[in-house]
């Protein structure tokens, strides 16, 4: 909290903005430092409270007038009551968002006018005990990003001329010369309308999820106000707030009054599905998290990759980061088990996988919005890897067209700049899966945002298609003979996805439970009409592709080199 609080403070006492734009976790809760001693000696102790609580009552302590504005509650004075009706006896307006902007544009400017009457005006004459004051007045809009939303700006006058005047609070002389102090509050900038989104007299600050630090600070707070739901952490309650960074601090604190209400105390072995529950409650199904049980000694085969990877885990472990990667690309044809290592990397890695969901939208802006949101969350994760299935798809494309209102090619920009941050190297590692690396823009691809790029191919020889069916149908606990039995070489298919594999194991599951047959002879009647489920010519399309995106030929058997001749 106090990185940006410390900002806005620089910037309006130094003259730099008096327009402050709040974005990111604006509607969490906040814990709030003590107040100063009173007029009786006694202070304040700290205590929960949200954005406006912290603003009125510590980061706008000394104005005269703080007046706050949102669609849900109209306009409103939060303090100042006194001073405010003896300037302006005027009524306030309902909810209407034009009567309550056109209200505060009158009263800012009524204030600015009030400063310039000088001694012997007429004004000063009538009201001397407030002429030719200057009185410090800030105005919050709660829920900016819906008052002044981006959508339809280009046609909506009155919503432009709306954002117009509040931006120009930011802007003409009068207003920078007096003790004025805007602030636009929004979840998602990206929904904001551009003539304050992109205003360049505006301070734009981004609200953070609370780090470990923020929830140590909170938990040594929580300890007094929730002791049975810590007592497991009198001793160190710095630990749950390590270990549950990445959630928000309402949703601890909503954890904890519950646990405190039923007398169930946090137990340390629940802390890492306690963070993942309550992380994908924040994101509102934007992300989910991927169960790392497995490792990449589960993974058949691909040995030159396992032996990479695990190079790349032993450096990121060891904080080593100069050499570490900033982002995988898997790429090979359909059902090579893409998902399927980046479930066994998590495992051996040891760290959260997050998979991003369809974030897209059919409202305008919402998609950026929801991709923000995604950016915050996966920030105050910590280290985390980052899985995106279908890349071709998610990404988005630089030259998108007018068919989505632009839409592609603003997730385009957003991934390509979130994905080249250096200050992520060592803490999110991005990891894309596509069948078509063709299709994901080659800007996206190039090293500094995706440094090692990993092909994964079928099975190419009979015996190994072998192999790999027994070790699937293993699982299902169908035994099958060590080596292949000289009755189904002919029968066996070439090219033998994982998926492909997996799909003929359960159908051996389901002969052998159905008519009492023997593993072998349901694997042999499942062989003898096997049709490839991905078409021939797709199939050699695809490995083609995967065999010219690898950044190492070792990741490639020499059957394979061949396909990606041009």
């Amino acid at each position: 909290m106090s990185h940006w609080s410390d900002s806005i403070r620089t910037q309006y006492l130094s003259g730099a903005a008096n327009q402050f734009v709040l974005h990111g976790n604006v509607n969490d809760r906040l814990l709030l430092p003590a107040d100063e001693e009173d007029m009786t000696g006694k202070t304040a102790s700290a205590r929960i409270g949200n954005l406006k609580d912290y603003l009125v009552g510590h980061q706008l302590a000394k104005f005269d007038i703080v007046l706050s504005y949102d669609l849900g509650g109209g306009l409103r004075i939060e303090s100042g009551s006194d001073l405010f009706h003896k300037l302006n006896p005027r009524e306030l307006p309902k909810n209407d968002p034009v009567q309550c902007i056109g209200y505060l544009d009158y009263f800012i400017r009524y204030c600015a006018n009030l400063r310039q009457i000088q001694p012997g005006d007429r004004e000063a004459d009538e009201a001397p005990s407030i002429a030719g004051k200057n009185y410090h007045v800030a105005a919050l809009i709660f829920g900016a990003d819906m008052i002044f939303p981006m959508s339809n700006q280009n046609r909506d006058y009155q919503l432009s001329s709306m954002a117009a005047v509040v931006r120009s609070w930011s802007r003409e002389t009068h207003f920078l010369d007096q003790n004025l102090a805007i602030f636009l509050i929004a979840e998602n900038l990206n929904d904001l309308h551009p003539l304050l989104a992109r205003n360049q007299r505006a301070a734009e600050l981004e609200i953070e999820m609370p780090g470990a630090d923020e929830l140590k600070e909170a938990f040594n707070f929580f300890a007094d106000e929730f002791p049975k739901s810590l007592t497991n952490f009198k001793s160190d309650p710095g630990l749950p707030a390590e270990r549950l960074a990445g959630a928000s601090l309402g949703s601890i604190e909503g954890l904890l009054k519950a646990r405190e209400f039923l007398n169930e105390p946090l137990v340390e072995d629940d802390l890492a599905d306690l963070k993942k529950q309550l992380v994908e409650q924040d994101s509102q199904g934007l992300i989910e998290f991927l169960e790392p049980t497995r490792t990449l000694d589960d993974v058949y085969g691909h040995d030159a990759i396992k032996t990479w990877v695990r190079q790349d885990i032993a450096l990121w472990q060891q904080n080593d980061l100069e050499a570490m990667p900033m982002g995988y690309l898997l790429c090979g044809p359909v059902g090579t088990g893409k998902t399927y290592i980046v479930e066994c990397l998590a495992g051996e890695a040891g760290v959260p996988v997050v998979k991003m969901k369809n974030f897209r939208d059919r409202w305008v802006g919402s998609t950026e919005g929801n991709l923000e949101k995604i950016f915050n969350m996966l920030h105050a994760l910590g280290r985390c890897i980052v899985f995106i299935d279908e890349a071709d798809q998610a990404l988005g494309s630089r030259n998108a067209g007018s068919g989505d209102s632009g839409v592609s090619g603003r997730v385009y920009s957003m991934m390509a700049k979130e994905m080249s941050d250096t200050d992520n190297r060592g803490r999110i590692l991005w990891i894309l899966a596509s069948s078509r690396p063709d299709l994901i823009e080659v800007d996206l691809k190039r090293p500094g945002r995706v440094d090692v790029k990993i092909p994964l191919f079928p099975a190419h020889e009979k015996t190994e298609a072998y192999l790999l069916i027994r070790a699937l149908c293993k699982k299902h606990d169908l035994k099958l003979p060590k080596e292949t039995p000289a009755e189904l070489i002919d029968l066996i298919p070439t090219l033998v996805t994982p998926g492909a594999a997996e799909s003929l194991a359960i159908k051996v599951y389901r002969l052998v439970k159905t008519k009492g047959v023997e593993p072998l002879e349901a694997l042999r009647d499942c062989l003898d009409e096997y049709q490839n489920p991905i078409p021939q010519d797709v199939m050699d399309f695809q490995i083609g592709l995967a065999v010219r995106e690898a950044s190492d030929l070792d990741f490639v058997p020499e059957h394979y080199r061949s396909f990606g001749q041009i």
